[in-house]
Formats: C-alpha cells, structure tokens, sequence
C-alpha cells in the first residue's frame, strides 16, 4: 500500500515537519514516521466515502488528519475543517494555500460552528478526538437532521469497546474496516443514528 506521496502531500509534509518545530501539531514520537501514521492513515479513508457526498466536516482537526488530506484528494467535495486551537489553524490555512485546496477552516469549538442548513454536512470525520459516545454527542444536531449522514471514526484497538459503551445511549448501524496502517486498529462507518 505504501507507495510515495502524492506532490501536494508532500509539500504538506514539509510543512508539517517545519512547522513542528516551532509548534505542537502531532505528538512528535509520529514524526519519523507520518507518512504512515498520518497521511496513508488518513488515505484510507478515500475508498470510504459513500457516493453522493458533497460536504464533509472534520472535526478537531488538529494538523489536517483525516481532513485536509481528503481536501487535497476529493477537489470535488466541500470540506470544513473544525478546530478551536488558533495556531493549529493558522497551520491549516498555510497548507491550504501551498497546496491549492480550498477549505473552510472553522476556528471555533465543535458547539459554537454555526448551525446553518446550508452548509450540512454528509459525513463527518476526526480522527484520535474522543470516544465514541462523546463523538456521537458532539455530532448530534447534524444526525439529528439529517437521517442519511455518515460518520467516518478511524478508531484504535479499543472500537469494539467504544461501540459496546456507545450502544447505551444509541441506536446505529457500523461498518467496521480493518486499518491498513495499524495492527488491530479499526475504521468505523457510522449510519442511522439516534439516540435511545
């Protein structure tokens, strides 16, 4: 699977590896490898996207995992990016702009984001945020209305433990997708939530 990044990838890389320097974008333990850890990690999610999905929003989303990555890849999706560190989105903006891909950055936290019909999202991503039950209830104005949204958790190996202690408090459907990144790791597709 792993082959080189993309250019647009790999301009994202230099700059995540020089702006690391200065500020705390991912744990820095992840950097010798993040072609792997962050970029194919958040690749893989590409083949996951249903058909038909116009919007996504990325929540927390730190340095661009999974999110400015499926910017770059997917042109043809709208994507906004939700992340309430100033500097982290400083980041975002800067690799938006090398790479030529447009995003809405949200510099905001998850709750404040404006809840505009308009721009409802059809997925929603983040990546290494919360648990799964927080997830849901952080996400849960844009289920709520939207009955055919798909939620996209890459999650550890710790998911089927996170969909036991979420099916407490909701109904849903899951895909579950083995990582090709990480031993025993997950991808969670979500659908047809509500809360019990």
């Amino acid at each position: 699977m792993h082959s080189s990044l993309p250019e647009k990838l790999q301009t994202y890389k230099s700059l995540l590896l020089k702006w690391s320097k200065v500020i705390n974008l991912v744990s820095p333990t992840t950097l010798q490898d993040c072609d792997s850890r962050h970029f194919f990690d958040s690749l893989q999610l590409l083949p996951l996207i249903p058909t038909g999905v116009k919007t996504i929003f990325d929540i927390g989303s730190g340095a661009g995992f999974p999110g400015l990555v499926l910017a770059i890849e997917r042109p043809d999706i709208k994507v906004h990016l939700i992340e309430s560190d100033t500097k982290k989105c400083v980041f975002l903006q800067t690799v938006s702009r090398e790479t030529l891909t447009p995003v809405i950055i949200h510099n905001s936290r998850i709750e404040a984001v404006d809840n505009n019909d308009s721009i409802a999202p059809d997925l929603i991503s983040a990546r290494a945020l919360a648990s799964l039950v927080d997830l849901l209830g952080m996400t849960e104005r844009w289920w709520k209305n939207n009955p055919q949204l798909f939620l996209l958790f890459p999650k550890g190996e710790k998911a089927d433990d996170e969909i036991s202690k979420a099916r407490n408090a909701y109904s849903f459907q899951v895909e579950l997708f083995p990582s090709q990144t990480e031993k025993n790791a997950k991808i969670l597709r979500l659908s047809g939530i509500e809360r019990l």
